[in-house]
């Protein structure tokens, strides 16, 4: 199946055609588009007559009707092939009314399979990015490390904590120390050893993605068997706090692949397809799932988890938190940036104009207020005269964003600002922070994995954070997050309000809108429980067999 025939079939009906207008279209060059075409006359999908001399016009016939054709192979395919293999087909250039058939037959295989062994295919949009616990800075990869390793406590919504791979610890002025559970196995077999904590944990500390978070630990040790301590002589009010987050997931290396200790083991990763197993010999909650598949699919593939076991295709919405979306300036660029006038005015025109964020997305609502959901207090942006721009103001975004994007963009130009729009690779917006120094401002999206308090300073402490550029040169920014360590954690929201003063006061980040994610379910999944950053606990779910 050659999507280039595909694209060549519904671009040109007509008769007439020349080999430069059919490579413009394939973008390909002319020897190659050459080659194509006596390969598609050769095997009778056209005739192509390239018309020699002035005056003589080319001309190409179809002999075939490419797309049914197609159409019919990927159905027959769809049958007996792996749908890995056939969901890249969904990405050719079908047309609307074909393209929508296909996926609703390809979405028929999504769901349950409940057969001997529980099995969930969910459509995926975009390759996880990392299954490393230390470089999931996205919340995909995040989501899928949550089910893969565990982390020695679990933080909770409420600010309490709840034993993981530590049954028990104690805090101390000057340490903090932890208990571990015996007899826990990695997922190749091996037991967990109290000095592969220790190397996880120390990794995590000397990788210069959280080195400011662990600065205040000058140590981490195993004084006894089954006994960790973090050593902090000037205090450290968060440690417990620190190793509940993903990165402090505790994981072992070998032979080029990861093994946890969580409910699922990663049986497979490729660009197609991510495939979760039941690990049965976990220490924790085994999953009621047997396997979890994750498939590639188009970004207009309907999201749906679906039971095989249901010939009618009812669903509930399940609604979870999807965190919130700012635009971050770059005040130290050496541009008009830097001037606070700029910066006010993009702040006043976009705070004017974000009650429409439901118009960009249903699942927007207008945020007025700050990134503290419950703390932040409402303000509003005085009138400021439009300043003079010496050059248009480049503005990054990623793609899954575009529309935000868009709507950024228009909404200055009509104020008169210059804005001249530039689209990041995902990838590079999240791992290469230094990507953002070539712009006067970003969109950010974020979403707190679960206890705000101590998730906003970890927002801003981390090196995958939006702000590290800013705070690296900002003295007062500095400042303020310098009082964190020894600060008592139920003390800090007020001091996240002293720092989200600031960047508004100074607008480094401008608030647009909160967002909800809703997600189909097929009525028969039991035990829907969203957990990690807003996404369902995989572990939970089960269905009802047909008795």
């Amino acid at each position: 199946m050659d999507h280039h025939l595909l694209t060549l079939y519904n671009t040109l009906s007509t008769h007439h055609a020349r080999v430069e207008g059919i490579a413009e279209i394939l973008t390909l060059g002319t020897k190659q588009t050459r080659r194509k075409l006596q390969q598609w006359e050769a095997d009778g999908w056209l005739t192509f007559q390239s018309g020699k001399g002035r005056g003589n016009i080319s001309s190409l016939t179809w002999h075939k009707p490419v797309e049914k054709r197609m159409e019919e192979q990927f159905l027959s395919e769809l049958e007996s092939t792996p749908i890995e293999k056939v969901s890249k087909w969904l990405l050719y250039d079908w047309k609307p009314e074909t393209k929508q058939l296909l996926m609703n037959a390809f979405q028929q295989k999504f769901g349950f399979h409940q057969e001997i062994r529980d099995h969930l295919i969910i459509p995926r949009y975009y390759s996880f990015l990392s299954v490393h616990p230390l470089k999931a800075a996205n919340i995909h990869s995040a989501n899928l490390v949550a089910n893969v390793f565990n982390r020695l406590v679990e933080l909770k919504e409420d600010g309490s904590f709840a034993p993981d791979l530590a049954h028990s610890w104690e805090v101390m002025k000057d340490r903090l120390r932890l208990f571990i559970r015996k007899d826990v196995l990695f997922q190749d077999g091996s037991l967990l050893a109290t000095q592969d904590i220790v190397s996880c944990l120390q990794d995590m500390k000397v990788d210069a993605n959280y080195q400011e978070l662990w600065r205040p630990i000058t140590e981490i040790r195993s004084p006894a068997p089954y006994v960790i301590e973090l050593i902090y002589p000037s205090g450290c009010t968060y440690a417990l706090h620190l190793l509940s987050i993903i990165p402090a997931s505790i994981y072992k290396e070998k032979g080029g692949s990861l093994y946890g200790t969580g409910g699922f083991f990663i049986a497979e990763d490729t660009d197609e397809k991510t495939v979760l197993q039941a690990f049965p010999s976990t220490f924790g909650y085994r999953p009621l799932l047997d396997k979890v598949e994750f498939i590639q699919v188009p970004r207009d593939f309907p999201r749906a988890y679906r039971s095989f076991a249901e010939e009618e295709n009812e669903t509930v919405q399940v609604e979870s938190d999807s965190g919130f979306g700012i635009v971050v300036t770059n005040p130290f660029r050496n541009s008009d940036i830097a001037r606070k006038e700029v910066r006010d005015y993009i702040h006043h025109c976009l705070a004017v104009a974000r009650s429409e964020m439901p118009l960009v997305s249903e699942r927007n609502t207008p945020n007025h207020e700050g990134c503290l959901i419950g703390l932040s207090k409402t303000y509003s942006r005085p009138p400021i005269a439009k300043p003079a721009f010496n050059a248009p103001l480049i503005f990054h975004y990623t793609d899954y964003a575009e529309d935000t994007a868009k709507w950024v963009t228009l909404t200055l130009e009509n104020a008169g600002v210059p804005v001249e729009m530039k689209c990041i690779p995902f990838e590079d917006f999240v791992f290469k922070q230094e990507v953002h120094l070539e712009c006067e401002f970003f969109l950010h999206g974020e979403v707190f994995e679960f206890n705000q308090t101590f998730y906003y300073y970890y927002f801003l402490s981390n090196n995958y954070s939006p702000l590290v550029n800013q705070i690296a040169e900002d003295k007062h920014l500095q400042e303020l997050l310098s009082v964190y360590p020894s600060l008592p954690v139920e003390l800090w929201n007020e001091q996240h309000l002293k720092v989200e003063e600031y960047l508004l006061d100074q607008s480094i980040y401008i608030p647009l809108y909160y967002q909800k994610r809703q997600i189909p379910f097929s009525k028969s999944i039991q035990n829907i429980e969203m957990k990690h950053f807003g996404y369902v606990d995989l572990s939970r779910v089960w269905t009802r067999p047909d008795v």
